[in-house]
């Protein structure tokens, strides 16, 4: 029977949760505190893995701590490596925590603090959390199988070669859209582009002194590392202070473009221990402690929110991304509610390391719930700007105009005021030559992030340095994600291309190392090129494609997960995968019907095309905005394929037609003991 006091806690911890969703739910035309979205995801977060995780593990997945994981049973010292569960799940949060959950919140924010926050909420709690867990444990029983393998196995051989071309694709897509943002957020900026230039040095010292000089020293490289990063960014003010050092650091996006595709080349044919490793290292540290001064930076400013609940661009005029609310503030958010690409983390390296099947819950579960809260740290610092700062840094200028008194003039007429001449104050207050027309999310969430700092951490006067490491922060772990993405993308192109020619997919072999590097980073980078070229700022088209393709991802794992659901006897539980997966693929087909035919030539791609065509438009546009939508067309009719095998399978089995079969590894006892959770 439970006991009193935890059954009143958790009543009080749910009373304050309803609370605080009401709060942000039912107030219009007054303006909120950032406090009431930390306590309503804080206390979401905690019912969620209390009792939903807690259901999932016990009657969906009946996880069993009795059962020998993979890294116990094909313990090897170097892939299946049984790992403390917190260093399993600071590297699991560190994989999947990539751009997503900073720069969709704040691209959303367009509509308005209310959708992208109940949002948040409801889809991390019963979508993506539950797909990351359900999968990590799937893998887990399967000896660390990837996605597309069990894809293969459990759906069909088309279901795994669906499966094979949606991650290469999305992989291909998230890492052309990353770079962009790290190229909208630098391009111009002396000061930001010298402190990222030289976190690839600081790397490459941090794996040569770990590996050569002090070899296991990881606290002195830790210090070593930390000590450098500060140095570049105080540097970089330095630098951008002298006219003749800043031209060299003045770079367009074009230039910025050309750099970081040859490094995403250089950081995919290096060796692993020389930068790949030593940044993920170094970014991992900043990541985690900057995200928990932001945290105490709202905590202690508790700072009041100027965006409305709603705008008036919920109707889909809106100058950041054009569509409605649905489907398109759902597709945008992507990785801080529900990610695909997370699936294909947890059936990566992490199911090799989890050393008790229990664990499984708090790495799968409880790492994508601490994204979510990062997604509503990134809502709360896009928010607290003044809407017109914000519809002024994030439009680009074939919308706004392109002088500053046409933008705020464009701006001011919306109902969003905003004047030239504070926009200039705000850029000299953050080291800054403009912050007009810097598209895709990076720079208004570090202007949020230093006014939050520089009101609780150092006053006014340090808000520069603030901002540059919010974008040093962004900048440095979306590099994160450029090195192990083209890696990743680099292994399984030589692993298909291996059954053509054998020496092509021998990993070591370096004529394919290069040959297949060039041709994963060509990939992305075309789509990076096409973002640079667009005259409304790239993100406007390559961000929605971005969240299709992540979230058609995610329906490729849900179908796997109903599926294995199904088969081992608990269809009764199918709903806890089925629901998100429904909800999934009215969203994300519903936006690729608008993307691809919608006669609005801002959401259409091929009504884009039309217009370009009659106008006697640049002929590249017209065959980028035709090629997007014959990959989101190409992408949704995989997803499709994939959808009816599954179905197809689940029929088969509830009919009795088909034995209800997995094809797990044999139970082996393990030798540890039981763990306390």
């Amino acid at each position: 029977m439970p006991k009193p006091l935890p059954m009143l806690t958790w009543l009080l911890i749910a009373l304050t949760g309803a609370l605080a969703v009401a709060t942000i739910a039912i107030h219009r035309g007054e303006q909120i505190n950032a406090i009431w979205l930390v306590v309503a995801a804080g206390c979401t977060y905690a019912i969620g893995y209390r009792f939903y995780s807690k259901f999932i593990s016990a009657k969906v997945l009946a996880l069993d701590e009795q059962r020998a994981t993979p890294s116990e049973r094909l313990e090897n010292g170097r892939d299946f490596v049984p790992t403390n569960k917190w260093v399993v799940f600071g590297h699991h949060f560190a994989a999947i925590a990539g751009p997503g959950p900073l720069v969709g919140p704040v691209l959303a924010a367009q509509f308005g603090y209310l959708p992208g926050t109940l949002w948040i909420l409801t889809g991390a709690v019963f979508g993506g959390c539950v797909q990351d867990f359900v999968i990590l444990l799937f893998s887990i029983r399967r000896d660390g199988k990837s996605l597309t393998e069990m894809a293969r196995e459990e759906i069909g051989p088309l279901g795994g070669l669906v499966a094979y071309l949606a991650v290469i694709s999305i992989i291909v897509i998230l890492l052309g859209v990353c770079a962009l943002v790290v190229v909208n957020a630098l391009k111009s900026s002396p000061w930001g582009t010298f402190t990222i230039t030289m976190t690839i040095p600081i790397a490459l010292l941090m794996g040569i002194y770990l590996r050569r000089l002090r070899p296991g020293k990881v606290l002195e490289t830790s210090a070593l590392g930390f000590v450098l990063v500060m140095l570049a960014i105080w540097g970089g003010q330095w630098i951008s202070q002298t006219p003749s050092l800043a031209r060299c650091f003045t770079l367009s996006a074009s230039t910025l473009a050309m750099v970081i595709i040859l490094y995403g080349f250089a950081a995919s044919a290096l060796p692993v221990w020389l930068l790949l490793a030593p940044r993920d290292y170094l970014s991992t540290f900043v990541k985690l402690g900057t995200i928990g001064l932001l945290a105490a930076g709202i905590i202690v400013l508790h700072p009041t929110l100027h965006m409305p609940a709603l705008t008036r661009f919920v109707d889909g005029s809106g100058p950041v991304f054009a569509g409605n609310v649905f489907p398109f503030a759902f597709i945008t958010i992507a990785c801080g509610a529900i990610s695909g690409f997370h699936s294909l983390i947890a059936s990566g390296t992490t199911p090799k390391l989890i050393r008790n099947e229990k664990e499984a819950r708090l790495v799968g579960y409880g790492a994508m719930l601490a994204e979510s809260m990062v997604a509503i740290m990134a809502t709360i610092a896009a928010c607290v700007l003044q809407p017109g700062i914000y519809f002024a840094i994030n439009s680009p200028a074939g919308i706004v105009g392109q002088s500053p008194e046409a933008a705020a003039n464009t701006i001011s007429n919306w109902g969003f005021p905003v004047h030239a001449l504070d926009m200039q104050a705000l850029a000299q207050a953050v080291g800054e030559q403009t912050l007009y027309n810097r598209t895709g999310g990076a720079p208004a969430f570090a202007v949020g992030m230093a006014h939050i700092f520089s009101n609780s951490l150092g006053g006014h006067s340090l808000m520069a340095i603030w901002y540059h490491f919010a974008i040093m922060f962004e900048a440095l772990f979306i590099l994160t994600v450029l090195d192990a993405g083209t890696r990743v993308g680099r292994f399984m192109v030589q692993d298909a291309l291996g059954h053509v020619l054998r020496p092509l997919g021998r990993t070591s072999w370096y004529p394919s190392i290069l040959a297949t590097s060039a041709l994963i980073v060509g990939a992305w980078g075309y789509f990076l090129w096409q973002g640079v070229k667009d005259p409304l700022g790239g993100i406007n088209s390559l961000w929605p494609l971005f969240g299709i393709s992540n979230q058609l991802l995610a329906i490729v794992a849900l179908c796997v997960a109903t599926t294995i659901v199904i088969k081992m006897g608990r269809s009764r539980y199918a709903p806890v995968t089925l629901a998100p997966l429904a909800w999934l693929v009215a969203v994300t087909f519903t936006a690729s019907w608008h993307k691809i035919f919608d006669a609005d030539v801002r959401i259409g791609f091929l009504a884009h095309a039309r217009q370009l065509v009659a106008s006697h438009g640049n002929a590249r546009l017209i065959f980028n905005d035709r090629l997007d939508a014959a990959v989101t067309g190409i992408l949704v009719f995989m997803i499709a394929l994939i959808l009816i095998e599954s179905a197809i399978a689940w029929l088969q089995v509830l009919s009795g037609r088909k034995e209800a079969r997995v094809k797990e590894s044999p139970f082996v006892a393990t030798r540890f003991a039981a763990e306390q959770e």
